[in-house]
């Protein structure tokens, strides 16, 4: 018996292990995009010169990642990549108070929100159907707010590059 639950608990651990090479580097850039830090690679930012790189990024996939394997032998079909993006944008959602002071990403002039429903709209493509669902919120609130936010970051432009005088 206690052999079964160990080969269960391998098989598992195996199964968990692939999706997170396959899924990961995706859910790890969504996360990016939610808490507004500025694209880095994994791990970069040491802490040492007071830059926390991607930490709040990798804190918020691995709850949600640790969510996912808790669930894993429960989902029975359900697709493991919707059910981390679903726990990473509810986790967000619940802690968007941490993620509003500028970080220096592309979205930072975004309200947590407003980054929520853009990620999940036009990153992740997920139907405004599923994530007014996923919000809580009417498929026309989720329309207006991605509306606004698109037009907010084109409206804004970012510094101009530098061109060297002819």
């Amino acid at each position: 018996m206690n052999e079964r639950r160990a080969a269960r608990e391998r098989r598992r651990a195996q199964e968990f292990e692939l999706f997170v090479a396959g899924a990961g580097g995706r859910l790890l850039h969504a996360a990016l995009l939610l808490t507004g830090e500025p694209g880095r690679a994994v791990g970069s930012g040491d802490g040492a010169d007071g830059d926390p790189g991607s930490e709040a990024a990798e804190r918020l996939l691995t709850a949600a990642l640790a969510r996912t394997y808790a669930d894993w032998e429960r989902l029975r079909g359900e697709d493991p990549y919707a059910r981390t993006r679903q726990e990473l944008a509810a986790r967000f959602a619940r802690s968007a108070r941490r993620y509003r002071r500028p970080r220096g990403g592309v979205l930072d002039r975004l309200s947590p929100r407003e980054r929520l429903v853009l990620v999940l709209r036009l990153h992740e493509g997920v139907p405004e159907e599923q994530t007014a669902a996923a919000l809580g919120m009417s498929v026309e609130r989720v329309r207006v707010i991605c509306t606004r936010a698109v037009s907010a970051l084109r409206s804004r432009p970012t510094a101009t590059p530098y061109r060297a005088a002819p």
